[in-house]
């Protein structure tokens, strides 16, 4: 059936055959050319040469044929030309009234004389340049109309939205959304009046700076969203535009990056991560693309919310071979179809392993040689660690030992372990067992640089927060609540936590391997630490409710090993400073190597065993900071004096 959103589609959809358009314009340079003959007949009382015409025609028409294909002035769409477009006009009807000209004087200078001569260009260079911008404006006219009658019908189930902004990048939303099925831009957004009714782009300007001014506007138009140009602009209005639109009732929406505008909507809702913390840190990759491309690499954890993206980073760094480490056989699947796809020509490896499984690992060092290692494999979540501190030794000590002495072993240029702000001053078992990590992975390393240790291997240990939106973090947690209706549970109305993006921190991560010229332990810098109680409360009203009365909110307590506040993990006091304002080198006491490998080694057999005291017990022997809170061990802290 034919219906009124085909025809739109097929008239909107379609562009003028560019040999049309050319043909179109050609005949409008002729058709000038000849109007411009007969004006000079009229204003000159003597007769024009027949020849002297005739050969005006030829090369004038010649000369406008030449001159619009050489600029591509056909090539250019109609509907979007711009002044660029009618600048290349201007060249061409120059170069069109030039070439005639000269013909011209050969031929017939001393009849037609210089002031007709020159009267003729003038009048043909004008007259080509009306016809021929003429048509495009009547074109475009006419296609405004024929939009504005097909769009009627449609305009009624279209959402009205205003565009945050009026910059470059805010009028390019709004030209981008103008074709849109599902969204009419009624105008900008600006929070300060500037005075006077304006346009820009051919939107009206409106300026409000309060929830009432924004609601008025709101039921003028039947408003239904606010859109933003990006993440950024949305960020920085997290406390103004957003807390108005959240205020009137409005949708917020945000322009996704260029590379993701094939999306089927050109805006999607603004998420709780386009709000929080600082903006986003950026930096210059060429130097991390140039250290990994060509590279051997393997990620161990590839499946995990760090070692996936880590893997989709690499890979479009062109490393020569992505080995991809994990023991979760369903992740691990879906993160292989996703780069076969997105990367095809990718020599990709996935190896279903366990780091504490030694013939396994070693298998996968001896078959591919890795000249550089990621290890991101871990346990994380502190109250499952809490009671389970066996299998957290076993995971994240012993396995970040045994990746470490097969870089080693096999030659890897470097290993880069992702380690965690609970590392510093622990005061659960995931945080000293990362600790613990992060020591035999030092003390390998320095007793290698002394020239202890044969090997030339860097050892490189990143420390960061929480990431936003990792497998069981809070911000999935409460997304799931939301959708059941709630309440939202947090565990206490005053914990914080530092939060950055998982792009991010693995751009931090790579960038720290790049810079590293040692042993070192980098922390970065989180920015400001976020309160999870105002976190709940934003995401319910980004929901487009109110909390307490639509979502209720439930503080349940600390868990076990849980604290309020997690360590800053880049002041002046702890770290010294790179060359990257992001990336500091965290000060940490220096064990030595033997007394390391002695103290894994005990604590391997303790936990395999399941001593689970005796395994808590000697954490904190070795990690004399790690204070437990909130947890059954807290009782250990006392050192009993038979042990």
């Amino acid at each position: 059936m034919i219906t009124t959103d085909y025809i739109r589609r097929l008239a909107m959809g379609r562009y003028l055959s560019s040999r049309l358009v050319l043909a179109l314009d050609v005949a409008m340079s002729a058709g000038a050319s000849a109007l411009a003959l007969f004006i000079l007949r009229l204003l000159r009382p003597a007769p024009l040469p027949y020849g002297l015409a005739v050969a005006w025609l030829l090369f004038a028409t010649g000369a406008a044929l030449a001159a619009f294909v050489l600029l591509g002035t056909h090539r250019s769409v109609i509907r979007h030309s711009t002044l660029r477009d009618v600048a290349r006009f201007v060249v061409a009807a120059t170069a069109k009234a030039g070439a005639a000209g000269f013909a011209a004087l050969l031929l017939g200078e001393g009849v037609l004389g210089a002031n007709a001569l020159f009267c003729l260009a003038l009048l043909d260079w004008l007259l080509t340049l009306a016809l021929v911008v003429g048509v495009r404006v009547v074109l475009l006219m006419g296609y405004d109309a024929m939009r504005g009658m097909l769009g009627a019908a449609a305009s009624a189930r279209r959402t009205p939205v205003l565009v945050h902004g009026t910059g470059e990048k805010a009028v390019a939303v709004a030209l981008r959304l103008a074709g849109s099925a599902h969204y009419r831009v009624v105008g900008l957004l600006e929070r300060e009046p500037r005075g006077g009714r304006r346009t820009v782009g051919g939107h009206r300007v409106w300026a409000c700076d309060s929830a009432d001014a924004l609601g008025r506007i709101a039921s003028r138009f039947h408003l239904g969203a606010l859109v933003f140009p990006s993440e950024a602009d949305a960020r920085a209005e997290a406390e103004g535009m957003v807390r108005l639109g959240i205020d009137c009732g409005l949708r917020l929406l945000v322009a996704p990056a260029l590379d993701d505008v094939g999306a089927k909507r050109a805006v999607r809702e603004v998420a709780i991560e386009d709000l929080l913390g600082r903006p986003e840190i950026r930096m210059e990759m060429d130097e991390v693309v140039a250290h990994f491309r060509g590279r051997r690499v393997m990620v161990t954890g590839a499946a995990g919310s760090i070692g996936a993206e880590l893997c989709r980073q690499l890979a479009a760094m062109g490393v020569a071979r992505l080995v991809l480490f994990d023991n979760a056989e369903s992740p691990l699947h879906a993160l292989r179809l996703e780069l076969e796809e997105r990367f095809p020509a990718l020599d990709l490896v996935p190896v279903i392993g366990d780091v504490r499984l030694l013939p396994r690992l070693d298998f996968a060092f001896r078959t591919h040689r890795p000249e550089a290692v990621f290890h991101a494999a871990a346990y994380k979540h502190v109250p499952l660690m809490e009671e389970n501190p066996c299998e957290a030794v076993l995971v994240n000590v012993v396995g970040s030992r045994n990746v470490a002495n097969k870089c080693l072993e096999y030659g890897a240029g470097e290993m880069v372990m992702v380690s965690t702000d609970k590392a510093v001053n622990p005061t659960n078992v995931m945080g000293c067992t990362k600790r613990l990590a992060e020591i035999y992975v030092q003390s390998l390393g320095l007793a290698v640089e002394r020239g202890a240790m044969a090997g030339a291997t860097r050892f490189v240990t990143t420390r960061f927060g929480n990431v936003l939106g990792s497998n069981g973090s809070v911000i999935p947690r409460f997304r799931e609540q939301i959708a059941k209706g709630g309440p939202l549970t947090v565990t206490h109305p005053d914990i914080t936590r530092f939060f950055m993006t998982i792009p991010e921190a693995c751009r931090l991560v790579m960038e720290a391997a790049a810079m590293a010229d040692g042993t070192r332990i980098f922390a970065f810098d989180m920015g400001r630490p976020v309160r999870i109680a105002d976190l709940a409360r934003r995401m319910v009203e980004l929901s487009g409710l109110v909390p307490d009365r639509d979502i209720r909110i439930e503080y349940t307590g600390l868990r076990p090993g849980e604290k309020l506040y997690e360590e800053v993990l880049s002041d002046e006091e702890n770290t010294l400073p790179t060359s990257h304002d992001r990336i500091r080198v965290a000060k940490v006491r220096a064990y030595d190597h033997a007394e390391a490998v002695r103290a894994v080694d005990e604590l391997e057999r303790l936990a395999r065993a399941v001593d689970i005291e005796s395994t808590v017990w000697l954490m904190k022997k070795i990690v004399p900071e790690f204070k437990s809170e909130n947890s059954i061990y807290k009782e250990l802290d006392k050192e009993p004096s038979n042990r």
